[in-house]
């Protein structure tokens, strides 16, 4: 009995540390002056690439290199940014070659997959992350609602926790998003460190997101 007490004390323990950690990391925002940002870009498929990309034509060369992360099946989305970053380069005389990479991890869900098979999915897809994330040490996770992104966002959250690094999260609901949060936007509206709507119908519910007007 004494022992399963003390199991339990540990336990307990170690989750109180994990949250007080958890809580840090959410809570601090080390920005460091240099001259380019590590950028990891969530590319869903169809209109979440659409969408993410008209965000990224408005960002400096300063954000490089890019890493776009798309779901393993989703060659569409890798035609799209093949087809923008040649287009970028293009418009920019400056640009040699553009510094860019694709990486794929399997799908959070699939359509019409049941909830409980998504959890495992789920699982599997942050497996993966994990040590994706990892290699690439991106200073900024930007990601705009596909399922993808919630693995990503919480394997760069575990960067911060394990004390490896500060990873800044950046979510922007979808504009499809009018009164009512996607389910990953729901997942991530406390995990991440800015959280940008674009109807104002979303901002008085949820008072601690940024409120910016259309920006796609």
């Amino acid at each position: 009995m004494a022992s399963v007490l003390i199991l339990a004390a540990a336990g307990a323990a170690v989750a109180a540390l994990l949250a007080l950690r958890l809580w840090v990391v959410l809570h601090s925002q080390v920005l460091v002056p240099r001259q380019s940002l590590s950028l990891l870009v969530v590319a869903g498929s169809g209109g979440h690439t659409t969408e993410i990309l008209r965000l990224l034509e408005n960002l400096s060369n300063a954000y490089s290199p890019r890493h776009y992360i798309i779901a393993d099946t989703d060659e569409m989305s890798a035609h799209k940014i093949n087809s923008f970053e040649l287009n970028r380069a293009d418009r920019d005389p400056s640009t040699m070659l553009p510094e860019y990479y694709i990486h794929r991890i399997p799908r959070s869900r699939e359509v019409q997959q049941s909830w409980l098979s998504t959890v495992l999915t789920t699982l599997y897809s942050m497996w993966v992350s994990f040590p994706l994330t990892h290699r690439v040490k991106p200073d900024l996770v930007l990601c705009n609602g596909p399922g993808t992104c919630v693995p990503i966002c919480i394997s760069a959250l575990l960067l911060g926790i394990l004390g490896i690094k500060k990873v800044i999260i950046v979510y922007v609901e979808s504009i499809c998003r009018v009164e009512h949060l996607s389910l990953s936007g729901k997942i991530l509206f406390h995990l991440s460190d800015y959280f940008i709507v674009q109807w104002p119908a979303l901002k008085e519910k949820y008072p601690k997101s940024v409120y910016l007007g259309r920006i796609v």
